[in-house]
């Protein structure tokens, strides 16, 4: 799903959208430290688990400091190169028509000095949970702005068509430093809408929309 985001390569004057760099492992860790070095990957790396199950397990993350390290990870797993952005992440929601964008904490900035002393693979479960929300937190605006509201509804419809889905979540960064580049790093068919405030009447009237349209398609034939 995120080649799409790729594929899209959404730039208008509102901002620019792409995806990091990533790279699929299936099995053999003693391979990942090789398979990395010749994608040309940058450290340090996100390991995500490729199989989501539902399972507490499945939502971790980990961040790799060093390519030696890089062997004790576990496939199948997906590794995306690491981009810096305030420890902040917008959750987009997308239901229908509606488009729902909501603040969550998310994996802290890497600077230099980390690279140089951090070694291994450090575990970050369940990061950008609901409890973890920064809709409330007095953070820096330049991090805090969420993205253009028509650069999402742009991206969302584009997505809608791409994917085939109408009822999914794309968790977005803007790279730090930067006010209209943005990430997808993530997206989610059928999320867990109990995240986003207000859901009960956006997923209330999404149901209805399909009902009707199902029922307009049954008069028409």
């Amino acid at each position: 799903m995120l080649q799409d985001v790729a594929d899209l390569n959404l730039c208008d004057s509102y901002g620019k959208v792409g995806v990091p760099k990533q790279l699929v492992i299936i099995t053999d860790p003693s391979s990942i430290p090789d398979a990395v070095k010749r994608s040309g990957l940058q450290l340090p790396l996100v390991a995500k688990p490729l199989v989501v199950d539902g399972s507490a397990k499945s939502h971790e993350l980990s961040l790799a400091y060093d390519q030696l390290s890089l062997s004790q990870l576990e496939p199948p797993l997906v590794l995306q190169e690491f981009v810096n952005h305030g420890g902040v992440l917008f959750k987009v929601y997308i239901v229908g028509d509606a488009v729902k964008v909501v603040r969550r904490f998310s994996l802290p900035d890497v600077d230099s000095r980390q690279l140089l002393n951090c070694a291994g693979v450090i575990p970050f479960p369940r990061v950008s949970n609901a409890a973890a929300s920064a809709d409330d937190a007095d953070l820096d605006p330049c991090i805090a702005e969420l993205p253009p509201r028509p650069l999402l509804e742009k991206l969302a419809k584009e997505l809608r068509r791409r994917l085939g889905l109408r009822l999914f979540n794309i968790d977005m960064i803007r790279e730090h430093g930067s006010k209209d580049r943005f990430y997808v790093i993530d997206i989610n068919y059928f999320p867990g809408l109990g995240k986003m405030p207000g859901y009960e009447h956006i997923f209330t009237d999404f149901l209805l929309t399909l009902t009707q349209r199902k029922h307009n398609s049954l008069e028409c034939e």
